[in-house]
């Protein structure tokens, strides 16, 4: 039955968006080549554009769009090489074109985690990834990443054109590497799915404190590679420490878009489904750096107040993974905690000692929890004026103008705010 073009459209551009990394990743397996994948994947979507509003939108959408690719780049093989060659490098039947459903549905999730390992490859510098796993992971457009990074539509186009063009050069193989290959490749893959999260959750510039869309790209990249990578440890983990984070969204701003520090949270509103989703894949990590992250994530999500919060656990756990991933930031949110578990002037001790690392010289963060700690120990002068600097370092417009409300804060007849290292 025939459909209005308006409705046949907005089909197409629905089904594409969920298909697309699916439809890329088995297009790639035929052509070795994740930019013309891309390029076919985008040809069949005009096919459809053509054809749906007249022939009507199939039984599978899906599928159909699958198939079309595939016999593009089958032809596009053909008309580059002779087919008995091709076949030979392939090592497979080319004319076997994948039914409406695919019979076997573990061969298209091993394509999509080659594609996740492309296109996080090392030859990539980390913002190059993170465009184009966005872009052939995430189904994101060029504009909705410039747009999400505060970047320009043809800077990211550009980094994206770079990448696949770099993919190319570099004939890195559409694979899924093995031994210490894979371990190195995955923590690629991991960083990438933690630093979209990250600027989702907390926006590094800016108007606004979260980028919601982001933090959902992220932890769908997370769930996938869990399903595609049951056996490694930290692939939970990560997915583990996004649950937790993702849970708490609701409440991490007010309804004037505020940032709403954790202590003041309503922790009744943190979305249960979502911690208890956490625990479930914790319970399948291991002891790596995402595991334990998560392991202090999860030690919030037990507390019912703010006041219940096991810090000394908590504590623990920072100085595990300082010693697994040895960072000034790490020592700095270990300061926060020492300060709940034996008070601000231990915590202050700590933070003091980290005020000459070069990492952290412009990091908004360590002049705030300085304040933070300076005020609970009563010297409101000296808070204040920690509290501005981190103010004046703060790139995000909505963390600026918090810490500003927290200097006037600190020299009022008010009750010092609790610490909270990452600011809400």
């Amino acid at each position: 039955m025939a459909v209005t073009e308006s409705s046949a459209t907005a089909a197409v551009e629905a089904v594409f968006r969920i298909e697309s990394p699916r439809i890329i990743a088995g297009v790639t397996r035929i052509v070795r080549d994740v930019g013309i994948a891309e390029e076919l994947a985008q040809d069949a979507l005009v096919a459809a554009l053509e054809q749906w509003p007249a022939q009507g939108v199939p039984d599978r959408p899906g599928a159909w769009l699958m198939t079309t690719a595939k016999h593009r780049a089958i032809d596009l093989v053909r008309r580059r090489e002779t087919y008995a060659r091709k076949l030979a490098e392939v090592g497979r039947t080319l004319e076997d074109v994948a039914p409406p459903e695919p019979a076997e549905p573990d061969d298209i999730d091993d394509d999509l985690l080659r594609l996740i390992f492309t296109a996080c490859h090392p030859v990539l510098s980390a913002q190059a990834r993170i465009a184009l796993t966005l872009r052939l992971l995430g189904g994101l457009t060029t504009q909705e990443i410039a747009r999400a990074f505060l970047s320009t539509e043809p800077a990211v186009a550009q980094r994206i054109v770079r990448a696949k063009r770099t993919l190319a050069t570099a004939r890195v193989p559409f694979e899924v590497p093995r031994g210490e290959d894979r371990a190195a490749r995955l923590s690629s893959v991991l960083e990438v799915v933690y630093l979209i999260f990250n600027e989702g959750y907390a926006a590094t510039a800016g108007d606004d404190l979260l980028r919601p869309g982001l933090c959902e790209d992220a932890l769908r990249l997370a769930r996938v590679l869990a399903g595609l990578a049951p056996q490694e440890p930290e692939v939970h983990g990560l997915a583990a420490l996004l649950e937790f984070q993702a849970s708490r969204t609701a409440t991490r701003t007010g309804p004037d878009g505020q940032p709403v520090l954790l202590a003041d949270q309503n922790r009744a509103r943190w979305d249960r489904l979502l911690i208890r989703r956490g625990f479930a894949a914790l319970r399948l990590a291991g002891t790596g750096p995402y595991a334990v992250q998560a392991a202090i994530a999860a030690c919030h999500a037990r507390a019912a107040r703010y006041e219940d919060t096991d810090w000394a656990m908590i504590a623990t756990l920072y100085g595990r993974l300082a010693a697994l991933t040895p960072s000034p930031v790490v020592e700095l949110n270990r300061a926060v905690a020492v300060s709940m578990a034996r008070g601000p002037a231990a915590g202050l001790e700590l933070v003091d000692a980290l005020a000459a690392e070069p990492a952290l010289r412009a990091y908004h963060l360590l002049p705030s929890v300085r304040g933070d700690l300076l005020a609970r120990l009563g010297r409101a002068e000296e808070a204040r004026a920690e509290f501005e600097r981190a103010a004046s370092l703060a790139g995000n417009a909505r963390e600026r103008a918090l810490l500003l409300e927290r200097a006037a804060a600190a020299v009022a007849p008010a009750t010092p705010r609790r610490p909270d290292a990452a600011g809400h």
